[in-house]
């Protein structure tokens, strides 16, 4: 069973994870505009979410529009839907089988079925992190590759937003209080009767040599 300690700091990386997930799910930062070669009005930028495209004119005023269908949204940003909304969920879910599978709470009184409890949740930060680690990765590999594409228009290349940057530190946090509940708790091995005592005849009697 893991320690006290462990466990509450596992609490505070699944909390921080949770909350730089949807940061991630929320903030329209996952590509933003690139102002390299002929491209060198920075009156305005773009920035591209997963929900949104903002504008942002260089007086601080922002517009922004919800795409008008699912299928104008390119394969990365689609699948980084999914996987972020089954992120959240999972996180969610493990904090609150953490919360009562572990030692500092009382909602679960026996000490197996705690560890088997807590063995679970970090089982869930780890495919929670894994599912947002994964579609930041793919969206900055893919705008990556169409940044160095010579054959993409200046005027539509993009650079990595903040948002990529919080999915990888979210997913990294998640990864890290899984893996630390996956290695300090474990549910202790079936039977209670313990270890067997043998003792030799020799040491039976030994008492009774003890006379005068």
């Amino acid at each position: 069973m893991g320690s006290s300690g462990v466990q509450i700091i596992c609490v505070a990386l699944g909390v921080l994870g949770l909350v730089g997930v949807i940061v991630c799910c929320a903030i329209p930062r996952w590509k933003v505009t690139s102002f390299t070669g002929a491209n060198i009005v920075t009156a305005q930028s773009n920035q591209e979410g997963l929900w949104m495209i903002c504008v942002v004119q260089s007086t601080g005023q922002q517009q922004c529009k919800s795409y008008d269908s699912l299928l104008v949204l390119p394969s990365d940003l689609q699948a980084a839907r999914a996987m972020l909304i089954i992120s959240c969920l999972l996180c969610s879910i493990a904090l609150l089988a953490l919360f009562a599978g572990a030692d500092f709470t009382t909602c679960v009184e026996n000490e197996d079925a705690k560890g088997k409890i807590s063995l679970v949740a970090g089982v869930g930060l780890l495919l929670a992190g894994l599912l947002t680690i994964i579609p930041a990765s793919w969206s900055a590999h893919n705008t990556v590759r169409d940044f160095n594409n010579p054959l993409v228009p200046v005027s539509t290349k993009r650079e990595l937003g903040a948002c990529i940057f919080v999915g990888w530190a979210a997913g990294a946090l998640l990864v890290l209080g899984g893996g630390l509940l996956c290695c300090f708790s474990r549910p202790k091995s079936g039977g209670s009767g313990g270890t067997a005592k043998y003792y030799s005849n020799s040491s039976a009697s030994a008492p009774n040599k003890n006379y005068v």
